[in-house]
């Protein structure tokens, strides 16, 4: 019943008998012998590795080498060096030192036995960069060497037996400088690079085909789970080809054979064919190119890596149709048009093709902490308008893969400036947390937000190994809301970009999701555009996006707030003049119409600026010779910037002559009224006060300015006086404040305020980048060795006082406290504070300078000021994420507040702040020695000031710091008060937090515009930039007084027109919400 089988007969070929004893492979040892197929060394006679080449000729019979070499480090032009006199050279010779430029002349004649090969290539590597150049002068290939992009393919016509002339400029460096005994070592000035190959090459395109195939499927049985059957079905596909390759004797009837059975796991991958199937891919791969615009190399070494670079991108484009690449700052682009005119054109032609993008819409991938936030919008400006001028599109994602922290207010500029998306990857440095998302909605302090990706491969110099395409998935932190992702790959910081083998990898790795499955499928041909066009439709389909909020804090590399400290202050002292000539240059194109809005120069000066906010200048991350480099940048701008503020200063009447007997005033270029005490030399001491634009010199009468008075008591201590506070400076540091108003001590009992502090400062690697939270563990108070009186008053009381460091290191310290202004009633007068000024000769190794202010004050948050805005971060070490802010950035000032009352810390040079507990403390040198071996070393100086404060942080801080760093200028004038009326005429009323930033001429008006970027669209307007300062609705207005204002339109950054503003009477009512910035055009 049921259960009836009829019989099953054995198969007839079944062997009944075992042959021989089979063992089970010993996987460890398997997965080792997989190395032996393609590494150098013992074997390498005997592997793929001997197969690679069909044939090579070397020597002057098939290669004549020449060479001149250029004096004094010089780098010729094409045409300089080529009509110089070349000696005979040959390969074993050396080359140098370090940063000099060699040309060769090469003479090639490919021999008849080579001629019908099927891919010759020349060899080329002294070790070093070059670029070659055809006879006729046009560079088409950049050379890294190394083994690493040595290699030219020959143009055909080289085949006809013929001897044919190119040129290579060789650069003495690699591709990551001269640095000696380490990467980021300081460079050795005397290194020398030898020329070990110049050969004509027959290439084994099967082979090398082969070579790629074995490399991927071996990372596939190495990277798959080791439980999958992927993982054995790949280890057996490449002992196959091995036993196979072994059996034939490696012949080339044999390495095909090999390729077929690799296509078993990659299906047929030699064309982008692979990648036309309709299979989602998770995965976008991207060619990318990052060139530090300086770094382990000067300025002039990156215009020539821009065109090496990008000169092989438009090569690879052609071999490779699937390749998408994109490259961002304006200024390489720039560089590339003025210096290489010929590769600028073949890159505007991809660009017009749709495979080179430009990207990241600023003029560099600038540092985001330090930058004031009108230079971050000029970077904007600056490189949008670049982009849109030069290739018809402006770039909708900001792309900024390697800066050291991103700022608050990023997300609004970018969507200001017509960027709804932002990509990086730096926060997976963070040391000690780890970032929790990978796609997600970025909110600024004012509420914008765009969509940012940040790629969880982890880099944006990815090799494209297979592992990098799994890892896009498997490090995914986004995947309930969006599982895709972006692979970036390519060489990069020097340069390089994509290589042949990374694009033949990717090939593979698509072919084996099609083929096999497991790993996630890659996809080429798409934009950065494309892949966020697909997350914001996802958005608009109702996806939604996690919300991170506020700044995108770096945990590493927080010693950037304060290395090179002079060319930080180059930075705050360029962007104040900036402002300053813009404002007034303004004024004088109202009133002189004869005078000409210098624009050219502007731009010159603008420009010089934003280079030099390059994330790795500006930070102090970069060689000494950067240092040199943008030392006399920043002497040209600021002797230009001289120039431009007395012209503009003269259109507005004013004289040159300070000894003329006109009128003295003082010109206020803040946009609200001051009143200060100024003690100028040659000058009686004297009282500006109740100005907007103009003050004029007030006789120092009781009424409005109480005196300063000093002693010194008994027992050594100095008091210092004013009717706000009293000072108690004893043994060289403050250990009284106390404000009289207020009836209340500053200072807690047994602090030092005022205190210097020095600190071991040995990060874990990083020396110009990083101070570790283990540096606090170090403090060392220093003492004071001298105290004595140096102003008396009645204006102006000071305390000097001298402290050694060290042998060679001192610093001296001028502590100031001035009269305070008044206006009839103590209530209303200006904020006082107490000003230092601290020399320093600083020639310490791995040491940190701070100053330290303790106060009488709890919060459990600190406000610092940021870009339009303010950042309040902990003063606990709550959790890890607290703790890792134990070093942060700040601005004009850093404030710590209770209710009812608070300490406000001013500075005018210095950004590197810490507030722990109640101690506030200003980071003011460091001295790393790599990779500048001599950073900071030198003298300094610094002024910052403590400014208590009844209520909580308010305008008083925002206005006090802001006048901290604008002093008044002295003129004088014939007729002041004809002029005051236009001086006064640009200004905000209303809200207190409304603060009127920036002020200037439109882009493209008739009367201004250059034409050489953008056309002239004409008209005539004025600009006025407008952020509420303080985190609340602002209302108020914008007055332009008797300026003759036609019509007002809100703008964007770029100053495209929006919304149209209801002129009321001379200025129009304006709403902002908090921290919102928001731009105005005044039609004239």
């Amino acid at each position: 019943m049921g259960g009836e089988t009829k019989p099953v007969m054995p198969a007839a070929h079944f062997p009944r008998l075992a042959e021989r004893p089979v063992g089970k492979q010993i996987s460890s040892i398997y997965y080792d012998r997989l190395r032996q197929f393609t590494s150098t060394g013992q074997y390498e006679s005997h592997n793929l590795m001997a197969k690679m080449y069909e044939g090579r000729a070397s020597g002057s019979d098939w290669v004549k080498l020449s060479v001149y070499s250029p004096p004094n480090l010089a780098r010729p032009t094409f045409d300089e060096a080529t009509s110089h006199e070349f000696r005979d050279t040959h390969v074993g010779e050396a080359f140098g030192p370090s940063w000099s430029t060699h040309w060769f002349k090469i003479k090639l004649t490919v021999p008849a036995e080579l001629r019908d090969k099927e891919l010759l290539e020349f060899h080329w590597d002294t070790h070093s960069e070059g670029m070659l150049w055809t006879e006729d002068g046009v560079p088409i290939h950049g050379l890294t060497g190394n083994g690493e992009r040595t290699e030219w393919i020959l143009p055909d016509e080289y085949r006809d037996g013929e001897a044919h002339t190119f040129y290579i400029e060789m650069a003495c460096n690699g591709m990551f400088g001269n640095g000696d005994g380490g990467t980021i070592q300081p460079p050795d000035p005397n290194r020398y690079f030898q020329l070990t190959e110049a050969d004509v090459v027959a290439v084994n395109t099967e082979a090398r085909a082969l070579y790629i195939d074995f490399w991927i499927v071996g990372d596939a049985a190495r990277e798959f789970p080791h439980d999958s059957s992927e993982a054995h079905e790949a280890l057996q596909i490449c002992l196959s080809i091995m036993d196979t390759f072994i059996a034939g004797g490696g012949s080339n009837k044999t390495i095909k054979e090999c390729r077929e059975i690799a296509r078993k796991y990659t299906g047929n991958v030699d064309s982008a064919k692979v990648y036309d199937g309709d299979k989602e891919a998770l995965v976008t791969a991207i060619g990318h190119c990052h060139i530090d615009t300086c770094w382990l190399w000067p300025w002039a070494e990156t215009k020539r890596k821009v065109a090496r670079s990008w000169s092989n991108q438009c090569d690879l484009m052609e071999r490779y149709p699937e390749l998408n690449f994109c490259c961002s700052q304006a200024q390489q682009y720039k560089w590339l048009k003025m210096y290489y005119p010929a590769v600028f054109d073949r890159v505007k032609s991809k660009v017009k093709q749709g495979t080179f993008q430009p990207i990241g819409g600023s003029w560099v991938e600038h540092d985001t902490n330090m930058p004031g936030g009108e230079s971050l919008v000029r970077q904007f400006v600056y490189g949008q308008r670049f982009f849109e001028g030069h290739f018809g599109q402006r770039c909708t994602t900001f792309w900024l893969p390697d800066t050291f922290g991103y700022s608050s207010q990023l997300p609004q500029l970018c969507r200001l400036a017509g960027m709804t998306r932002f990509f990086t990857q730096k926060l997976s440095w963070n040391n000690i947390n780890n970032f929790p998302h990978t796609t997600f909605n970025w909110v600024a302090l004012d509420g914008s937000q765009v969509i940012c990706h940040m790629a969880p491969s982890e880099t944006y110099t990815a090799s494209a190994h297979f592992g990098d395409v799994k890892r896009s998935v498997t490090q995914h932190k986004s995947m309930d809301q969006d599982a895709t992702s972006l692979l970036v790959f390519g060489k990069g910081d020097g340069g390089g970009g994509p290589t042949w083998e990374h694009l033949e990898k990717l090939r593979r790795c698509r072919g084996i999701s099609d083929n096999v499955g497991l790993l996630p499928r890659v996809k080429m041909g798409d934009t950065v555009d494309d892949f966020f066009a697909r997350l914001e439709k996802k958005a608009e389909a109702g996806t939604k996006f996690v919300t991170w909020f506020g700044e995108l804090y770096f945990e590493l590399h927080r010693g950037t707030y304060t290395t090179q400290a002079n060319n930080k202050r180059n930075n705050r002292k360029s962007e104040f003049l900036l402002h300053d000539i813009e404002y007034l240059a303004t004024l004088a194109t109202i009133k002189d119409e004869s005078y000409r809005y210098p624009k050219k120069e502007l731009d010159f000066m603008w420009e010089a600026v934003l280079l030099c906010q390059f994330h790795d200048c500006l930070p102090g991350s970069a060689i000494e010779m950067c240092y040199d480099d943008s030392d006399k940048l920043y002497k040209e701008v600021f002797k230009t910037g001289e120039k431009l503020l007395a012209d503009a200063l003269d259109a507005l009447g004013f004289d040159r002559d300070m000894s003329s007997n006109n009128p003295t005033v003082a010109v206020n270029t803040l946009p609200w009224q001051r009143e200060e005490a100024l003690l100028a030399p040659g000058m009686r001491p004297g009282v500006f006060k109740d100005g907007h634009g103009l003050m004029e010199w007030q006789h120092p009468c009781a009424q409005n300015l109480e005196v300063a008075t000093i002693e010194e008591t008994s027992g050594g201590d100095y008091v210092l006086s004013n009717d706000q506070f009293k000072v108690t400076v004893s043994d060289g540091v403050i250990t009284s404040l106390y404000d009289y108003e207020a009836d209340r001590e500053v200072i807690p009992k047994g602090g030092k305020a005022a205190q210097l502090v020095l600190f071991d400062d040995k990060p874990l690697f990083w020396q110009a980048w990083d101070v570790e939270v283990y540096h606090l563990e170090s403090r060392t108070e220093l003492p004071v060795s001298k105290s004595f009186i140096k102003d008396r008053g009645p204006y102006r009381v000071s305390v000097v006082t001298e402290t050694q460091i060290s042998e060679n290191s001192w610093v001296r310290t001028t502590i100031s406290l001035a009269a305070s202004v008044t206006s009839g009633k103590r209530r209303t007068a200006a904020p006082s504070y107490v000003e230092l000024e601290s020399e320093v000769e600083w020639r310490e190794s791995m040491k940190f300078l701070k100053v330290e202010f303790p106060v009488d004050v709890r919060n459990t948050e600190a406000s610092y000021e940021t870009q339009f805005g303010v950042v309040r971060r902990p003063t606990h070490y709550n959790t890890s994420w607290d703790m890792a802010k134990f070093e942060v950035c700040c601005h004009k000032w850093a404030d710590l507040s209770e209710h009812g009352y608070g300490v406000s810390v001013l500075n005018d040079s210095k950004y590197g702040f810490a507030t722990a507990g109640n101690m506030m403390r200003l980071s003011l040198l460091r001295a790393p020695k790599a990779p500048d071996a001599h950073a900071d070393m030198g003298r300094h100086s610094v002024r910052y000031a403590i400014m208590p404060h009844q209520g909580g942080l308010d305008h008083r801080t925002v206005r006090a710091a802001r006048a901290f760093n604008s002093p008044l200028k002295l003129r004088k004038h014939p007729e002041p008060h004809a002029v005051a009326p236009l001086l006064a005429a640009l200004k905000v009323t209303g809200a207190p937090a409304l603060v009127l930033d920036t002020v200037k001429r439109g882009e493209d008006d008739e009367d201004v515009a250059t034409g050489e970027t953008m056309p002239v669209k004409g008209g005539r307007c004025i600009v006025a930039r407008v952020y509420e300062s303080l985190g609340g609705k602002a209302r108020g207005r914008l007055e332009w007084g008797p300026i003759p204002v036609k019509k007002a339109y809100v703008c964007n950054l770029l100053e495209d027109e929006g919304e149209k503003v209801e002129v009321n009477g001379e200025g129009i009512a304006i709403e902002l919400r908090p921290f919102e910035v928001k731009s105005f055009k005044l039609v004239l």
